[in-house]
């Protein structure tokens, strides 16, 4: 199949969005959220305030802010690529609009897209202006992991490099639907986790202070409600509270762990070993990563892989339920009366092992 318009767009998008993703960790646990107490500028410049003289005012415009050079450039670069990120994402908006007479061309999902990233940028503004409210980096936190799964699929659409394959069963389907809902349910908890300061709630494995089940405060750990206007840099929350926080980010670790074997286990039965494989890989390097936040005491280089990690392993659970979802539509199609060309599917190929069920009539054996 042919790649469509738009494709070299959409992955140079998803590349950039990997990379604000990485940014946007990096500033978080730099502390330097709140580098700039402005926004969309820093003390009410461009940039960084850098002369004396332009630091004086800065101090004067924001007087309980004192600058500090280096977690403003942290927060103002983090938000100079996540501005040109909306950029290349407009112009996909536009590419699909004049072109959405074309057959097989998105629209719904580059402007839901365009309407994701400007939802972002006001959500990175109040992570400013109410001061770091964890309910709003959490949630700034899953637009910016979203923003980058959906021009993954995007990619994907534009691409053309997974031809359909013959449909798989439905409890395959089913079982990369919940793995997708639980590895983004994790992703909202390792938010939850980072935005109240609970990461070394815990500094030792497999117990946490010594207990396996240790002193924990649920209902304040997860109060939704919590006050605007108090300056969360650093948390507001007891021991108690972030214990409870933390873990439940690891019970969530071990039902996700759980629950992706299982589909890597039945995606190896069907034949799909390579993204068996990819989904292996990935949920180890994340396990791994996670292992070594705690142990090592969060070092940052760690900390910012453990998000990555979390990122690719959303994005294999995209491409997983992508393939599978195409697979069901080329079953569809071979329904149908084949056309001049000959019989449908019969250039399916894709990352399916020489084992897969494509011995249908209609279907030739796939090759990985």
């Amino acid at each position: 199949m042919l790649r469509k318009p738009g494709y070299r767009l959409a992955l140079f998008a998803t590349l950039l969005a990997t990379v604000v993703v990485l940014l946007g960790a990096y500033t978080r646990l730099t502390h330097a959220g709140l580098g700039c107490p402005d926004w969309p500028g820093c003390y009410g410049f461009l940039g960084v305030p850098m002369s004396e003289h332009k630091q004086a005012l800065a101090e004067a415009r924001f007087p309980d802010a004192p600058v500090e050079v280096a977690k403003g450039w942290y927060e103002m670069i983090h938000r100079y690529f996540a501005g040109t990120l909306g950029l290349v994402i407009l112009a996909l908006a536009v590419q699909a609009l004049r072109r959405r007479d074309e057959p097989g061309q998105p629209l719904k999902l580059p402007l839901l897209l365009l309407g994701l990233v400007i939802l972002q940028a006001a959500f990175g503004m109040w992570t400013v202006t109410l001061k770091l409210w964890p309910q709003v980096v959490t949630a700034h936190l899953l637009g910016g992991f979203a923003t980058l799964a959906l021009l993954f699929l995007l990619t994907l659409r534009l691409s053309g490099a997974f031809p359909a394959l013959p449909a798989l069963s439905t409890r395959l389907r089913a079982l990369a639907g919940v793995a997708l809902a639980l590895v983004i349910g994790q992703i909202a908890l390792g938010g939850w986790v980072s935005s109240n300061y609970a990461a070394v709630a815990c500094v030792d494995l497999p117990t946490c202070h010594g207990e396996w089940w240790p002193a924990m405060d649920f209902a304040n750990g997860f109060h939704l409600t919590q006050h605007i206007g108090p300056n969360y840099l650093g948390g507001q929350l007891d021991s108690d509270a972030r214990t409870a926080i933390h873990m439940s980010h690891r019970l969530g670790a071990l039902l996700v762990t759980l629950v992706l074997l299982v589909l890597a286990w039945r995606l190896h039965a069907a034949g799909l070993g390579r993204l068996a494989a990819l989904l292996v890989l990935a949920l180890a390097a994340q396990v791994g990563l996670g292992i070594s936040n705690v142990l090592l005491h969060l070092p940052l280089p760690v900390a910012v892989a453990h998000n990555g990690g979390g990122a690719a392993l959303l994005l294999a659970l995209v491409l997983v339920n992508y393939r599978l979802r195409s697979m069901r539509a080329g079953a569809s199609a071979a329904r149908e009366p084949a056309g001049p060309a000959g019989t449908v599917g019969s250039r399916a190929e894709g990352w399916a092992s020489p084992s897969a069920p494509a011995r249908f009539a209609g279907f030739p054996q796939a090759r990985e």
